[in-house]
């Protein structure tokens, strides 16, 4: 049965959300199509529920040119609208499965997503995080500063007392952290180390917590919730004062960053002044297995560094459950490591992963666990300490100045484990002031070659203009088309035809920064990469309708491996608590 309405809380106020949704994850759009019906296309200004749907409902992820005309598209094939995402440009709606919403959309499966947690020995070593990223025993760093913890809730602990600017729940299940892993997260953030004489302190004791709750008591969620709390954060976040956000989260998605509603949403936070940090997951140490939304060029990544008990550096070791790259676009990722194995946080009592590991509380108000989650959170505190420094820094280039501190040591030395090494706070402290200004457009930072020329190639896809598009091609340097070619070649057929026709049928043509982003390096990557470019041969190869349904869409296979709510599991939680 679909669930009540649901709320987004927001203390002190209250905002009301409708939210119709049924919680089946595996069930996806089928190579079949529905006649579109036309009738109730009005309901989704107005809030109204849609008319009876002909077959079963699917959640999914409708983004168009705007929030409205995705939700006229889902009403008129006889779906229902849950949230309004204007983030990035849709909503969450459910909608007939195999329904046939229009060329002007693209429809994103709703997917369960979880939180990363890794294997461990019960008897690891208790971390020295602060003194090896550089940090003395004690501080007040990132004072001024919040940070946005999305997660599974923040409980209200001694630790972080006067620390959380507000509680947002978009779950409707209550409040409070009743699976433990946000808690631990803030606490690696901001904790003020009070229950512990100063043993346990955060990387950024001096800054504030935003705690945006997306899962549920049991630590569950999907994507439609994420982007809900995204949706809060770029809503509120500039009454809080926003400057990070920490998403130690993997969805297990193979949709191409460039357009997976989760990155896109998270591109769009990183533009408008947040510097994003995310986890490469949990799934290493093979190579291949950065984690959704860690494989986006322009979040900051974070693997994790095994510290074997000490604070120097020569034994730092990349941790063998740390998400390796490159990415299957092609993208080296983590961008660096930090610590993450069996590091403390903060204990929320009675929760879930207290309640299950009672061998992992350390005293009576902290936790032990391991993961990129936990290393994602302490560069996330890392960030708040050069913003409280320079405020008039921004994200591209707090990433710049973070690769370019990090140390190597020898057990540091692959780049598709370790990124550009291991983070060196203290370092990037003493350059933080000269970085104002250093990078600049995403474009300059994420893909090799010239940002003009990339822009100039972006205005030519958007005006249609094939010959312009490919004097701008041609006058990128070889790298710069390399770089675009391998990371469209990477890419499956199925979902090389997928991405051409979402470009097209989502006309990604406007000024915003995503969008001459995502033409510039996919679209120019899918026309270029193959032996040779016409229209004709690329209306051919992209749009023939029953080739691409029949190989990207077909579902039963494509569901079992990239949606099924079964793929979900503690180990991609970036963190454990044995």
């Amino acid at each position: 049965m679909p669930h009540p309405s649901r709320r987004l809380r927001v203390e002190p106020t209250t905002v009301t959300s409708r939210r119709w949704r049924r919680r089946t994850l595996a069930v996806v759009l089928s190579a079949t199509t529905l006649a579109a019906l036309t009738t109730g296309q009005a309901l989704a200004a107005t809030g109204h529920d849609a008319p009876a749907a002909h077959g079963p409902l699917v959640g999914v992820i409708v983004t168009g040119s705007d929030a409205a005309a995705a939700a006229r598209a889902v009403t008129a094939a006889g779906g229902h609208v849950t949230t309004a995402l204007p983030l990035v440009g849709g909503v969450a709606a459910e909608v007939p499965a195999g329904a046939d919403l229009g060329d002007d959309v693209l429809v994103t499966p709703d997917r369960s997503v979880s939180f990363a947690s890794a294997d461990e020995a019960p008897d690891a070593p208790p971390s020295t995080v602060r003194a090896t990223i550089g940090l003395p025993p004690n501080g007040d760093e990132g004072r001024g500063v919040t940070v946005a913890v999305v997660d599974t809730g923040v409980a209200d602990v001694p630790d972080l007392s006067g620390r959380i600017v507000g509680h947002v729940d978009v779950t409707g299940s209550g409040g409070g952290d009743g699976y433990g892993h946000g808690t631990f997260m803030a606490g690696l953030i901001a904790a003020s180390g009070g229950s512990s004489a100063g043993a346990y302190q955060g990387v950024a004791p001096g800054a504030r917590i935003l705690d945006v709750k997306v899962a549920r008591q049991d630590g569950s969620t999907d994507l439609s919730s994420v982007l809900e709390g995204l949706q809060a954060v770029a809503d509120r976040g500039p009454e809080y004062g926003v400057r990070v956000l920490n998403l130690s989260m993997s969805s297990g998605s193979t949709t191409p960053y460039q357009v997976d509603p989760l990155n896109q949403a998270l591109r769009v936070l990183w533009r408008r002044g947040v510097t994003v940090v995310v986890s490469s997951g949990n799934d290493g140490p093979e190579s291949g297995t950065v984690s959704t939304p860690g494989n986006d060029p322009t979040l900051l990544t974070v693997g994790g560094v095994h510290e074997n008990g000490t604070a120097g550096h020569d034994d730092d070791t990349v941790a063998p459950w740390s998400g390796r790259g490159p990415t299957n676009q092609g993208v080296s990722k983590p961008d660096l490591v930090a610590p993450g194995a069996s590091v403390i946080g903060l204990r929320s009592p009675g929760s879930v992963i207290d309640g299950r590991y009672p061998g992992s509380r350390v005293g009576e108000h902290y936790f032990r666990g391991s993961g990129t989650s936990m290393s994602a959170a302490v560069t996330s505190g890392a960030v708040a300490d050069l913003v409280a420094e320079n405020p008039r820094i921004r994200p591209d280039d707090v990433k710049q100045l973070l690769r370019g501190t990090a140390y190597r040591a020898a057990g540091l030395g692959d780049v598709e484990a370790a990124g550009s090494g291991g983070l060196d706070l203290a370092e990037a402290l003493a350059q933080v002031g000269d970085a104002d200004g250093r990078a600049r457009g995403d474009v300059a930072t994420a893909a090799p070659g010239n940002p003009a020329t990339w822009r100039a190639l972006a205005a030519a896809i958007e005006a249609g203009d094939t010959d312009a598009a490919t004097r701008a091609w041609y006058a990128l340097d070889p790298q710069a088309r390399s770089w675009a070619a391998r990371s469209w070649a990477a890419l499956d057929a199925g979902t090389q035809d997928w991405v051409a026709r979402s470009w097209a049928a989502r006309s990604w043509a406007s000024t915003d920064a995503d969008a001459q982003e995502w033409a510039a390096r996919s679209w120019a990557a899918r026309s270029w990469a193959g032996d040779g470019w016409s229209a004709r041969s690329w209306a051919a190869r992209s749009w023939a309708g029953n080739d691409w349904a029949a190989r990207s869409w077909a579902g039963n296979d494509w569901a079992a491996r990239s949606w099924a709510s079964e793929s979900w599991s503690a180990r991609s939680w970036s963190a454990t608590w044995d």
